[in-house]
């Protein structure tokens, strides 16, 4: 599992031109599911994420979380994260987990971090979507399953 973490100012999600979600401060994270993702992996992930203090405290240090601050989520499924481009010019999809699959997981992941925010936004599952977001910092971190559970 991977989620690309961005610390924002604020976010969208259109699809067909219509206004699906918006946050103000918090994160926008892009989510990636593959195959041999579980529920309590997903748990160890959200726990992480919700932990991270990335938030400027009173002294201008990063030591305050996203609950600490009130901040909100938006939630965005991309496959793409597990692109493999060690081939030629076109990346292969095949680490990406299967859409009933992700989808399910992703739900789970959405239902999870729901009562713990005031406002977690979502994207919509295979969709095409746009994303306008402004990136705060710039401040980006990538949790990986891999490296971090």
């Amino acid at each position: 599992m991977k989620f690309v973490v961005q610390r924002v100012t604020s976010a969208t999600c259109h699809v067909d031109g219509k206004l699906i979600s918006e946050i103000h401060r918090g994160f926008v994270v892009f989510i990636g599911i593959s195959d041999t993702d579980t529920k309590e992996l997903a748990d160890k992930m959200i726990h992480k994420l919700l932990g991270l203090r990335i938030f400027e405290d009173s002294d201008g240090k990063t030591n305050l979380s996203l609950q600490d601050v009130k901040g909100s989520l938006l939630l965005i499924s991309q496959f793409t994260l597990y692109a493999d481009c060690k081939k030629g010019n076109r990346p292969s999809f095949i680490r990406a987990g299967k859409p009933d699959y992700a989808k399910t997981l992703y739900e789970y992941i959405i239902d999870k971090c729901k009562p713990e925010l005031p406002i977690v936004g979502q994207g919509i599952f295979g969709a095409d979507m746009k994303i306008a977001l402004q990136n705060d910092g710039p401040f980006t971190i990538i949790l990986d399953s891999d490296e971090i559970c």
